[in-house]
């Protein structure tokens, strides 16, 4: 259905920090280029009738100041919006509050560059037991869901079909993947190797179900 090993390849992740009012927060950054206009990317991100088709059931109210929430995931408010450029909300998921920002950059050959920014406050303990692969598999996952609905061909993933793929051993092997490329980021971004293999493997084995 899909060529993981290529899909993986074509994301680049990076891991940092930033000094925020209330602390210090890690910051992730994951990006893709797609063979698709500006346009049309941005309109993949914003409209509440495509959202669905790659990633998940959204409602509320998509402008500035807007609140939103994805089904069964996180909700927030959207804090700025310079379409078709970009646009920054809250990322809220139970009682925490992170932050995202997506932009958008236009490439030659009517390519646009897809970049999401994830800023959130996490302690050193749950970062050294999970790392960024906690949250990283499940960008890397909206990243597949965007090229799938992007792409001309019709290859890749729908919403429809990601339970079961998920389950596959082509799932098992995309999730085991992104856990190992997170876990480059993280010791790129200076946590000590032994413990960034460790937390990813608990990550892995919480999404394959293999033991870690």
């Amino acid at each position: 259905m899909t060529d993981v090993t290529h899909q993986i390849n074509a994301v680049r992740r990076s891991i940092g920090n930033r000094t925020l009012e209330a602390g210090e927060a890690r910051v992730l950054t994951i990006s893709q280029t797609y063979d698709a206009p500006l346009d049309d990317v941005w309109d993949a991100c914003t409209s509440a009738e495509r959202i669905p088709r790659w990633f998940l059931p959204i409602s509320g109210e998509l402008r500035l100041h807007g609140r939103y929430q994805f089904e069964g995931n996180a909700g927030g408010v959207i804090q700025r919006c310079d379409p078709p450029k970009s646009f920054s909300a809250t990322w809220e998921y139970g009682d925490e509050v992170s932050w995202i920002e997506v932009r958008l950059t236009p490439e030659g050959g009517g390519r646009t560059r897809f970049e999401l920014e994830h800023v959130a406050h996490v302690d050193d303990e749950r970062w050294l037991q999970f790392g960024p692969g906690a949250v990283g598999i499940g960008w890397d996952s909206g990243l597949l869901g965007l090229a799938s609905h992007l792409a001309a061909d019709g290859s890749g993933i729908t919403p429809d079909q990601a339970a079961a793929w998920m389950a596959s051993e082509e799932g098992r092997q995309f999730f085991t993947l992104s856990g190992e490329r997170w876990c480059e980021a993280d010791i790129a971004g200076g946590t000590d190797p032994e413990a960034a293999r460790a937390a990813a493997a608990r990550t892995i084995a919480a999404y394959t179900g293999a033991p870690a």
